[in-house]
């Protein structure tokens, strides 16, 4: 096989992404023969010993991909310096190192995919693939029709120079709470939201910036998986047509993205037509 790019590497070998891996190797995390890697570098897996943290890594020798229903309190991290629970418990029994792909913050819940197959989460996670994110989303107060049409549309959030992309909503029931002694009475909406990017706190952020609370956030589906009936904390494996039907629709978004490009570079140079 040789050299390859030592991201790469890590990311066969499942210990991150490989986006991941770079910020791992940047912040010298990553050593190859001793010496400490730079973005960039490149290693032989038969012949170099790579380590991460001085802890020497290897090819998995199963591929192991997992479905983790993420309880609400639990951080999607596989260890944290600030003692909080991680996913990582969760799966402890699971008989092989994993890393999420993607992350559900401490506050949300629900479908959360675990892997040691790098390539795999590449594919899944990368910007292009335009995987659909399906959440249900519990709101207070309600919201208007103005509002859900800004939603959907793309909102310029706080911070950001680029728009959201746009995203579908749909209101599942709206449900009028009793006023009380100090309270004026406030109305409960259940929504489904559908997101084709995936920015940090995305969802939350769009919705405080329009006065809305979101009281619960659970992630239901993504692309062609879905979370079903199991229980918080508890994980089961994909099925192997599961991982085959996520790659074949990261593909399919990936193909719709170039045809939206190569659209856009027509209409900016009629002459290529």
């Amino acid at each position: 096989m040789g050299e390859i790019r030592l991201q790469k590497l890590l990311s066969e070998c499942g210990v991150a992404s490989r986006r991941k891996a770079e910020e791992m190797i940047a912040r010298g995390q990553v050593k190859v023969n001793g010496h400490v890697a730079g973005v960039g570098d490149k290693a032989d897996p038969k012949k170099d010993i790579v380590t991460v943290e001085g802890r020497r890594i290897a090819r998995p020798e199963r591929l192991r991909y997992i479905l983790l229903h993420k309880p609400r309190g639990v951080v999607t991290t596989m260890s944290d310096e600030r003692g909080r629970r991680c996913v990582a418990g969760l799966v402890e029994d699971a008989g092989a190192r994993l890393f999420p792909i993607g992350r559900l913050d401490r506050d949300s819940e629900g479908l959360l995919l675990l892997t040691n197959d790098g390539d795999f989460a590449n594919a899944i996670i990368h910007p292009v693939s335009h995987l659909p994110k399906v959440y249900r989303v519990t709101l207070r107060p309600g919201i208007t029709d103005e509002q859900l049409d800004a939603f959907r549309s793309g909102m310029r959030l706080e911070g950001e120079e680029r728009p959201t992309a746009p995203a579908e909503i749909t209101v599942l029931s709206r449900e009028e709470r009793a006023a009380g002694e100090m309270d004026p009475p406030q109305e409960r909406v259940v929504a489904e939201v559908v997101l084709y990017e995936g920015r940090n706190r995305q969802i939350r952020r769009m919705f405080e910036q329009m006065g809305i609370e979101v009281a619960r956030l659970k992630r239901v589906a993504l692309g062609p998986v879905k979370l079903g009936r199991l229980a918080p904390g508890k994980w089961r494996e994909l099925e192997p047509q599961e991982v085959q039907a996520l790659l074949r629709a990261a593909q399919k978004g990936r193909s719709a993205g170039r045809k939206r490009k190569g659209a856009q570079a027509d209409d900016r140079h009629p002459a290529r037509r």
